[in-house]
């Protein structure tokens, strides 16, 4: 599908849904679908003034999230069903994005699952959202690597559809993992997705810096979906105070940074929606214009690192099931890189446990194409390759997990 620039998305849900009287006491889908009146009032809203794209209300309805509201055996169904509100309220005018959104979970043995968990969790509400027809898939409000990875891996083994993903971040631009969002940027796009941004924590004038930031690394379309402001807390609500006109003041600042697509988060309604409209009336985007052109794009799950491309290394750690010391003092060495050997599932298990060591660039080297697949699925960056496997499989690899050769 053919996505032409600037794109403009939709507004806030959860906000617009407080309004039309929902208070938290069960989770928000389950409310949507005893009130569909209520969202399919709030898209058409914002396809009346301007939206291209409409999320579907499906943000939490992945199956660890359900399930904590006591939904169980029901993700498909509640997707599809979702889904289908946003259908009957875009009548054909707008585009559905299939909206995902973070488990809340942490990967194992810092928290308790499991990368492949993740991939499953992801997979039954990407195949919910696939069969109800959606035109592109959104993974929006990440806060960790390793869910928006999972996301992007479950969304690819269901549908080749479109996919963009956006993170949140505090002004830093570190997420709540700890993991800078350029981090983020260079891995996923490694893997194929179609535009990158941010969403939520920041209104427009909190979020251009980091949009700024992303741009020296950005090689598809940004994404700037922000608050209506920054939020004041009155009366134990939270109030955005940020108006219309206020909201757009920065769109040639945004769209000058590389900025395609647009939309509105918590606080922003209708008439936001109809001001990003009028603003980007006859706009045209500034391409992205990455920095590092000349580099090879690494990054662990924290921070990008773009490297030479004749990069060399003296040192080889084999990866045992005892190799954390052994990854601690390869943090202690000049290499610019990391360099692992992978000889047995031992080793990917290895890379799997103890990687939250690692802080430089990874370069894994393996003989073995089922191994290597297996370390590039649970290492959270984007890793470098040595080794003698042919190019009919490292091609692949390539493609899906954004391997560098």
């Amino acid at each position: 599908m053919e996505l032409h620039f600037p794109l403009i998305l939709d507004g806030a849900t959860g906000t617009e849904l407080q309004k039309r009287g929902y208070t938290g006491d069960v989770c928000a889908e389950q409310w949507t679908l005893e009130h569909p009146e209520a969202i399919i009032d709030i898209q058409r809203g914002y396809v009346d003034s301007g939206s291209q794209v409409l999320y579907t209300p499906t943000f939490g309805a992945n199956r660890r999230k359900l399930e904590e509201h006591g939904i169980f055996n029901r993700t498909e169904d509640y997707n599809r069903r979702l889904a289908a509100l946003s259908e009957q309220a875009s009548g054909g005018r707008a585009l559905r994005a299939g909206d995902i959104s973070p488990t809340g979970a942490f990967l194992a043995p810092l928290g308790d699952v499991s990368f492949e968990e993740l991939v499953d969790i992801y997979t039954q509400q990407a195949a919910g959202l696939e069969s109800a027809g959606v035109d592109l898939f959104v993974i929006e409000t990440m806060m960790t690597l390793s869910d928006a990875r999972a996301a992007v891996l479950a969304v690819r083994s269901v549908s080749d559809k479109p996919v963009f993903v956006t993170f949140t971040c505090d002004e830093n631009g570190r997420s709540i993992s700890g993991g800078d969002v350029t981090a983020a940027l260079v891995v996923l796009q490694g893997m194929g997705i179609d535009a990158f941004g941010l969403n939520c924590s920041a209104g427009p004038e909190q979020m251009l810096p980091q949009l700024r930031r992303l741009r020296e690394y950005a090689r598809v379309p940004l994404i700037a979906k922000p608050n209506a402001g920054m939020p004041q807390i009155v009366d134990g609500k939270a109030v955005y105070d940020c108006t219309p006109e206020e909201f757009v003041a920065l769109i040639p600042d945004m769209l000058r940074t590389g900025v395609a697509v647009f939309g509105g988060c918590c606080g922003t309604t209708a008439a936001h929606i109809a001001a990003l409209r009028d603003a980007l009336d006859g706009a045209s985007v500034t391409p992205p214009a990455p920095l590092h052109t000349d580099k090879l794009p690494a990054a662990t799950e924290k921070l990008p690192f773009p490297l030479p491309v004749d990069v060399r290394w003296s040192t080889v750690i084999s990866l045992t099931a005892d190799a954390e010391d052994a990854l601690s003092a390869g943090q202690e060495t000049d290499d610019p890189v990391l360099a692992v050997r992978i000889d047995d599932w031992d080793g990917v298990q290895a890379l799997a446990d103890f990687q939250y060591l690692i802080a430089k660039p990874l370069c894994i080297v393996c003989d073995d194409g089922e191994l290597l697949e297996a370390a590039l699925r649970v290492y959270q960056g984007r890793a470098l390759y040595d080794g003698g496997l042919p190019d009919s499989v490292l091609r692949p690899l390539c493609d899906k997990y954004g391997l560098l050769i």
